[in-house]
């Protein structure tokens, strides 16, 4: 029984994708083709790998058994490609770069500057995913490198495929609309008024959960944003509070919002996130290394501006679920805008 490894690959996209459509895009095919290579590989074993009678595309048991194999072939080769990086005398190739909107725009963009003067034979590409879909696309090789967040006073839950490297501490600031006769000055006063909050999935969400839990308020959630623009600007036309990222303020003009002086509200934690390397320990690839080299550099350099800004950061460690809140996180779970 001869199997060639290229339909194998095919497989594998079309298992962890979920359907020939998604791992034709993957791959830069035609579904008809993707289909041809699924049909000549059941000739090849002799056995049905798809199952046909349903709507959906689904692997028979011998489809995924043999798409296990197929993902193991695959893992091998990424780290094989990692590998011979090793032994070329200059840093080069592609590197694919996830990330969300606020940090492309703070720190993934002043590290391409970095990388082209330093590194020019690195090609960046960055992908705009956030949270869930930019670790899948890290998993499947969609991506080498993916800029995640979580509340920094919450726990993440271990996983063993995924090593995150700490990046940057964005504090949390409330802020309030201008034209309220009475600005929130105190945590006490946080229980009246209208919150533009965040989703309980997202960092700022998790962060006005903890906030309300520790002080005994339930927060009026007026409006649910996703996005730190709209969210601004509802704060600015008078509907509500919301609790923001410094990075997130830096877009807006002065006098915008009103920057409460409420301290210790919390943080985000912004981390890169690789793929673990069983030949490196954990450790990244040499192209990897520099392009997380260049983000650290480029979170200094901001550090320093958001410091000049709004001062030095005023907060503690909370206690939360039992737990106290970790300083650095190595293992990431998913989630993170």
């Amino acid at each position: 029984m001869e199997i060639d490894p290229r339909r194998l690959l095919v497989l594998h996209e079309v298992a962890s994708r979920g359907g020939v459509m998604r791992a034709a895009e993957a791959l830069h095919l035609t579904a008809s083709a993707v289909s041809q290579q699924l049909a000549q590989l059941e000739r090849e074993v002799g056995l049905a790998l798809i199952d046909r009678s349903q709507r959906r595309v689904a692997l028979t048991p011998v489809g995924r058994v043999l798409a296990g194999y197929a993902e193991r072939i695959e893992e091998e080769l990424s780290e094989a490609r990692r590998e011979l990086t090793r032994f070329t005398e200059l840093l080069a190739g592609p590197v694919s770069i996830a990330a969300f909107p606020t940090v492309i725009r703070h720190l993934v963009l002043p590290a391409l500057e970095t990388l082209a003067e330093r590194h020019p034979q690195v090609v960046p590409r960055v992908h705009e995913l956030y949270g869930a879909p930019a670790l899948r696309e890290l998993r499947l090789g969609g991506v080498d490198l993916a800029i995640t967040e979580h509340d920094a006073d919450e726990s993440v839950p271990a996983q063993a495929a995924l090593v995150s490297h700490p990046l940057y501490v964005d504090e949390y600031r409330i802020v309030a609309p201008p034209g309220w006769a009475e600005i929130p000055r105190t945590v006490a006063d946080l229980g009246g008024v209208p919150w533009i909050a965040g989703p309980p999935d997202q960092a700022c969400g998790q962060a006005l959960e903890r906030l309300a839990a520790l002080h005994g308020f339930t927060p009026r959630r007026a409006h649910l944003i996703e996005e730190f623009p709209p969210t601004l600007a509802l704060v600015a036309a008078g509907h509500g509070v919301a609790i923001v990222p410094s990075l997130a303020l830096l877009e807006v003009s002065a006098g915008e919002v009103v920057v409460t002086g409420i301290s210790n509200v919390g943080a985000r934690s912004l981390g890169v996130v690789t793929r673990v390397s069983r030949a490196r320990s954990g450790e990244p690839g040499p192209v990897q290394a520099v392009v997380i080299a260049a983000l650290r550099e480029a979170a200094q350099a901001l550090g320093a501006r958001v410091g000049k800004r709004y001062g030095a950061p005023r907060r503690r460690r909370f206690t939360w679920n039992g737990q106290a809140s970790p300083g650095t996180v190595s293992r990431m779970g998913p989630g993170g805008r």
